[in-house]
């Protein structure tokens, strides 16, 4: 029995759900593979948020064990070196997150090409969609599982984000500080 298929008790007829037409028979995959296809994506996402969560923590605790020894030797500029740095190495574990979802692919070898696989995973893990969904039928949910994937590390980072935004304006507040304290005391 196909996905889609619902059939009739007298089972002379199949239809479709919202009564659409039937789908070419390359539409048609078993809950088997429904079911493979929802554990391949749920695992993948598992895979990806624990890399996440390690990551991100990882970069937040060390901006902040850095900015506050920083902060304590009133060394400003380290400070704001230390919150680019964080910023930029935030950004290659969302990269890495996208090579995690593009190897999982290729290896199952849903594309032909690693090329393939980096884009579609991209385009799904930032929620652009530039490339059509280009995967073998069985295999069409884990666009959408790539997807939360993403929308889910993407808000957590705008949280961790948001964190070191407020110690990088408070770092700028006690600069301004300084500046205006020597500035006094040179006149």
């Amino acid at each position: 029995m196909a996905l889609y298929a619902i059939i009739n008790a007298d089972d002379k007829s199949h239809t479709y759900l919202f009564h659409h037409t039937m789908p070419p028979a390359t539409y048609q995959f078993t809950y088997l593979a429904l079911f493979q296809d929802i554990l391949l994506g749920v695992a993948g996402m598992i895979v990806v948020l624990i890399f996440h969560g390690i990551s991100i923590n990882t970069a937040l605790m060390r901006f902040e064990r850095m900015t506050a020894a920083n902060l304590t030797n009133k060394d400003y500029r380290w400070v704001f070196i230390h919150f680019y740095g964080s910023f930029s190495l935030i950004a290659l574990i969302h990269i890495a997150e996208v090579l995690i979802w593009a190897a999982l692919i290729y290896q199952l070898n849903l594309l032909h090409t690693a090329i393939d696989a980096i884009l579609f995973a991209g385009s799904c893990y930032t929620t652009l969609g530039f490339v059509e969904d280009v995967l073998p039928n069985g295999y069409k949910t884990l666009a959408f599982f790539i997807s939360f994937s993403g929308l889910f590390s993407l808000a957590w980072t705008t949280s961790i984000m948001i964190s070191m935004t407020n110690t990088y304006r408070e770092t700028w507040k006690l600069r301004r500080q300084l500046y205006e304290s020597k500035k006094e005391s040179n006149s």
